[in-house]
């Protein structure tokens, strides 16, 4: 089977070949694989990984000065800064080996009230995303890979605008402007994906909703929270992607077991990454309680596994994934669970990526 092959029949239950693996790393990984396989850009990895990588295709946003074109950032008034499509300014961080653009400050920080939200100027302008750029990447990948894309948000977005501490409190003192500042988050991308869905057409795959509502020891906010704020919202998306013939892709990290069933229940057709480090995520437990509704992407544990252990024990953590998110020998794409940080060591990867390819 072709690596695209390999995904859609995971996709829809159908028999493959082997396990399949994808793999999400960080821009320092793709450079170190590239050096290490002798090959000059991020495709050439995949093929020569063996890879059945889900291909990222971004929507590009147009500043509208005229600035650079970047998946996430656009020129302000200040040339020295960067902000992302929503507005929030970025600054270049160096942590160890890793590089990052973080958030500077929140953007809609004093803007307190739903009257408030016209006045915020940097609303993105659903024509001023790269539609024709998408496309020409989504067709030129589809030819053997299956595509995914674009990232779409709620709460996200929200805390990244307000702020993380901000935002916690808005959701008790202050829903009202929760509430109306998603209505927008919302509708902008609710229309940007009703542009682009006709377009793109058959070369893509899946839509990409991330969407973190838990972290490493619990929900980020509470279930009756989230039913009110995000709930109806997930399922208005997961319709209009299914309305395409499109697959719904949902990222959350952490502990997020408590609103799984109910995240399913909106429409998410692959759920990831999985993160077992987390109270309450154990892996056959998550099968067995979800397996006959979801498809599983990511497993492999990058916080301790892949980036501190040894490449034998790398291969049982794929073993172990194998054995319970695909258990009965489907349902289950193998990959790290959420992007390979830089450091981690490259043996390891290939360690992984070489045992999923094993597996039946």
């Amino acid at each position: 089977m072709t690596p695209k092959e390999r995904i859609l029949a995971t996709l829809a239950r159908q028999p493959v070949d082997r396990l399949p693996v994808d793999l999400w790393h960080t821009p320092e990984i793709g450079v170190a694989l590239q050096q290490r396989l002798g090959v000059k850009d991020d495709l050439a990895a995949y093929r020569a990984l063996g890879l059945d990588k889900i291909v990222w295709v971004f929507l590009d946003y147009l500043p509208p000065d005229g600035g650079h074109v970047t998946t996430l950032v656009g020129q302000t008034d200040d040339p020295t800064a960067n902000r992302t499509t929503w507005g929030a300014p970025l600054r270049d961080v160096q942590a160890g080996a890793a590089h990052y653009a973080e958030v500077v400050s929140a953007p809609l920080a004093g803007y307190d009230t739903p009257q408030s939200l016209d006045d915020y100027p940097w609303w993105p302008q659903v024509e001023r995303f790269d539609y024709d750029r998408a496309v020409q990447a989504a067709a030129a990948a589809a030819r053997e890979f299956a595509v995914i894309g674009p990232w779409v948000s709620f709460f996200e977005i929200y805390c990244q605008m307000r702020g993380l501490e901000q935002a916690m409190i808005d959701l008790v003192e202050n829903e009202e402007l929760v509430e109306a500042a998603l209505d927008r988050i919302e509708s902008i991308q609710t229309e940007m994906m009703r542009r682009y869905f006709p377009r793109v057409g058959r070369n893509l795959d899946l839509v990409f909703i991330s969407d973190d509502i838990a972290g490493q020891q619990s929900l980020l906010l509470s279930p009756a929270m989230w039913q009110r704020h995000l709930q109806p919202r997930l399922k208005r998306w997961c319709d209009l992607i299914h309305a395409h013939g499109l697959r719904t892709f949902y990222h959350t990290d952490g502990a997020a077991r408590p609103l799984i069933g109910q995240i399913l229940d909106c429409g998410v057709d692959v759920l990831n990454p999985i993160q077992h480090a987390c109270p309450g995520m154990d892996l056959a437990e998550l099968k067995r309680e979800f397996g006959h509704r979801v498809i599983f992407h990511g497993g492999v544990d990058n916080q301790t596994v892949l980036p501190r252990g040894t490449p034998e024990q790398v291969r049982a953590e794929v073993r172990d994934c194998h054995a319970t998110l695909g258990a009965g020998g489907e349902g289950y794409i193998c990959c790290s669970c959420h992007n390979v940080q830089a450091g981690t060591p490259i043996d390891n990867i290939l360690a992984m990526i070489d045992e999923a390819r094993r597996l039946r």
